[in-house]
């Protein structure tokens, strides 16, 4: 008997090339689409109207209210906490091989596929499923699938994991399926402005408060606009004009909320402390392990030396300072192409200058 799959499906090139890729190795799939705001209905359509196309069953499951409680509420608390979250990475762990793995195994599925650029492997010697970067480096996503658990990642397929983006598009082109050259959704599903700020006043109808902007010695320099519109490193939009150069958001505190301003020189920093720790090839960490880290999601991974210190706690420290290490941010680290783990930063260490 033939394994039943789950894809899930957003409407785009690469759900539709997962789909592809495990109907040629003879799966029985069925689709599901999320549909995670009142806006999301197009998606639901092309997603349908591609499953249609492949001969498998497809529904759209309401999870707007769960992703509201998993995903938003978490991200404006976080903010106004002076916090700068990526919400893909809580969005994977809640929604996708969450709230969505349980629907999937309600309905008679055993695996959960999606269109991620990433690998699995299965080490029979510890009994762990290991996650890997993609093949192809710029369209890897293994980032933000690094809050994953044991138990997600055995249900979870990436079948995209070795391929190009370019190979993508063929093998949907190629099937003739309409959404090959569909444009590629950028920045957080639910703020396509980018406009943060204003996405958390619209929602929650707060007008956050006006506070002081001070220089690193305390000096006071203005007064920003409300602290859930800055972040650690930001420079453009600031208004402040002073004898110092070009500033930079240094810190936030909210309990005084203010926001700290430097030159750029200050941003650097070599270690950091994170938590809510997810573990994938090992259950904990022995003793301090040399790694590579990403402290964002673009970005290179740097060589560092990280020790765990608590149930769930590390410290990285980083051979090189670098810049603008932000709390709420994911930090990942890696040995190679396998990713060792992930957590939420808490803060940066000294600030050290080179």
């Amino acid at each position: 008997m033939t394994e039943k799959t789950a894809v899930a499906m957003s409407g785009g090139v690469d759900s539709s090339a997962a789909s592809l890729l495990l109907l040629r190795e003879g799966r029985e799939l069925l689709g599901l689409t999320l549909r995670l705001s009142d806006s999301g209905a197009e998606d639901g359509r092309d997603a349908a109207a591609a499953a249609s196309r492949l001969g498998f069953p497809h529904r759209t499951l309401d999870m707007r209210q769960v992703f509201q409680e998993e995903v938003i509420a978490p991200f404006i608390a976080s903010y106004e906490e002076g916090r700068t979250p990526n919400p893909c990475v809580g969005c994977n762990r809640s929604i996708k091989f969450g709230a969505l793995l349980q629907r999937a195994e309600e309905l008679g599925c055993a695996r959960l596929a999606t269109g991620h650029y990433a690998r699995l492997d299965f080490d029979a010697g510890s009994g762990r499923w290991l996650l890997k970067k993609a093949v192809h480096p710029k369209k890897d996503q293994s980032y933000v699938l690094a809050s994953l658990t044991q138990q997600q990642l055995s249900r979870a397929l990436f079948p995209l994991g070795a391929l190009s983006k370019e190979a993508v598009r063929a093998i949907v082109e190629q099937a003739g399926l309409p959404d090959a050259h569909k444009r590629e959704s950028q920045d957080i599903c639910f703020i396509p402005d980018g406009d943060y700020g204003a996405f958390l006043r619209r929602h929650t109808g707060k007008d956050y408060p006006t506070g002081p902007f001070l220089y690193e010695d305390g000096t006071l320099l203005g007064c920003h606009k409300g602290i859930v519109d800055y972040t650690v490193g930001q420079r453009r939009g600031l208004g402040v004009s002073s004898g110092l150069g070009r500033l930079y958001v240094k810190s936030i505190i909210p309990e005084q909320n203010t926001v700290v301003l430097s030159v750029n020189e200050s941003l650097f920093a070599r270690t950091l402390t994170a938590n809510h720790l997810n573990l994938i090839p090992c259950q904990r960490l022995d003793g301090p392990v040399r790694l590579l880290a990403r402290i964002r999601y673009r970005m290179a991974e740097k060589p560092c030396t990280v020790e765990q210190t608590g149930e769930d706690v590390i410290r990285v420290t980083f051979d090189q300072p670098q810049r603008a290490i932000t709390p709420g941010q994911t930090v990942v680290l890696y040995d190679g192409d396998l990713v060792v783990g992930g957590a939420t930063i808490l803060q940066g260490g000294i600030h050290e200058k080179e």
